[in-house]
């Protein structure tokens, strides 16, 4: 449905992530087609159905960055200065109020970059084409979508549509979910999306790489948010330190969050059994964030603190293999940087954010990281062990320094500035690596 404000009156949708959760449908109001692209916006289907319409979209992504170096330099990587560049084009179209079809395609590239991984770039492919269906009644509303698609939970810590590297995770799926009263119901099966950059339209997903899921969520003393889910995760012919053979991994999850006055809380714990060949897993997570914010107080300040943990493989050679699988992890959620892995992991992290004006969010933060155990590498995003580190040196890793500016000029147009200072530990040192640098500029652009 159209957001509402106060007085129940239609209000433009805002230009997000997630393009395909926009609800163009209030334009069939003239009075609110006050944009140069809302004729593209609202292209009516059938006269007299508001609810019948065509939307179209794109959005351009345009990031530099300098990385000084990747995996801090223990594999030889040296400093890169790159641009890496994301076009997304789409058509929503919504034959009547229940049935939805969306289609979008992307073009990544990435410009001067030394090394290039499925992540950075890939030319001209299918990201989304899916069919939905929904259907609002007085017990409930149901809701289906089958085709490619995209889906996150939460604060996208395990599950995301990996928006912070260039190529945008997808996924060939069925998804149902009943949202009636308080609760919601959610389940799915899919095929995550495999990519590749050879020729154009050559992303595929097959029976080699499998993610289900069942979710149920509930709204708790009033608008805090309870929710769990099962997931099974098997992937054929992996490779971790200890383990190699099909991944069947099955992953259980629980989280709170909520608000009280000025704080603000996320609470996730995530445990994974299965097997990897012959081993058996035993692997969990954690991730908590809370903070205040000063309400009354000039440029709203808001203090935050964060802690996250997760397993490593304590006793390599045994039948157990304890490295937590991160899953589909955002790319955000620790620093664009990609100095940090949701893996063999202790992270405590500070932060302070202002907002001098409106459209200006300021954060500035410290992360301070531990191994979970000495006998597990040091990871990287998403969960890339850094050489040499597995079974030496001290639980220390490092510390990081986090500068982030978020900007939004106009209602198409976003900046973004981040700079991190990673100073190693003596672990890292040993394997050859050293202190690292990150800066990234960003202009996102949409309509």
């Amino acid at each position: 449905m159209p957001a509402l404000a106060d007085d129940a009156t239609p209000v433009r949708p805002t230009i997000g992530m997630n393009r395909w959760q926009e609800d163009w449908s209030v334009l069939a109001n003239p009075a609110l087609r006050t944009d140069f692209f809302d004729p593209i916006k609202y292209i009516p289907l059938m006269p007299g159905d508001p609810k019948s319409f065509v939307s179209l979209g794109m959005t351009l992504r345009e990031r530099f960055e300098h990385v000084d170096a990747n995996a801090f330099g223990t594999s030889g990587n040296k400093a890169d200065n790159y641009l890496i560049q994301r076009l997304q084009l789409h058509a929503d179209f919504h034959f009547d109020e229940h049935w939805q079809m969306f289609l979008q395609f992307e073009d990544d590239r990435a410009f001067d970059k030394n090394v290039i991984t499925p992540v950075d770039q890939d030319r001209v492919d299918l990201r989304l084409a899916y069919l939905a269906y929904v259907n609002a009644t007085a017990d409930g509303t149901f809701k289906a979508r089958v085709g490619r698609q995209d889906f996150a939970f939460d604060l996208q810590r395990f599950v995301s549509s990996r928006d912070g590297p260039n190529v945008r995770q997808s996924f060939d799926a069925a998804w149902a979910d009943w949202e009636t009263g308080q609760w919601r119901f959610i389940g799915f099966v899919s095929q995550p999306v495999q990519y590749y950059d050879v020729h154009p339209f050559d992303d595929t997903s097959n029976s080699h790489f499998r993610f289900h899921t069942l979710r149920v969520e509930r709204l708790v003393f009033g608008k805090d948010e309870l929710s769990a889910y099962y997931s099974y995760y098997g992937r054929d012919n992996v490779r971790f330190l200890d383990a190699r053979g099909d991944e069947k991994r099955h992953v259980f999850d629980a989280r709170f969050a909520g608000k009280w006055q000025q704080i603000d809380w996320d609470l996730e714990g995530m445990g994974q059994l299965g097997t990897v060949g012959a081993k058996d897993i035993r692997a969990w997570g954690v991730g908590a964030r809370a903070g205040y914010t000063f309400e009354q107080a000039a440029w709203n300040p808001r203090i935050g603190l964060q802690f996250d943990a997760a397993s490593g493989d304590h006793h390599p050679g045994d039948n157990i293999i304890g490295t937590f699988n991160p899953l589909f992890p955002n790319g955000y959620y620790f620093t664009l940087a990609g100095f940090t892995g949701y893996t063999n992991l202790i992270h405590l992290k500070p932060s302070l954010t202002v907002n001098p004006v409106a459209a200006l969010s300021i954060m500035v933060a410290a992360g301070l990281q531990w191994r979970e155990t000495t006998a597990d590498a040091i990871y990287v995003q998403p969960n890339i062990p850094v050489a040499n580190t597995a079974g030496t040196g001290s639980a220390w890793s490092g510390v990081y320094a986090q500068l982030r500016a978020d900007y939004r000029f106009d209602a198409h147009l976003t900046g973004a500035v981040e700079a991190v200072h990673y100073k190693v530990g003596d672990t890292i040192l040993r394997a050859g690596g050293h202190d690292s640098n990150y800066l990234g500029i960003e202009l996102k652009y949409g309509l």
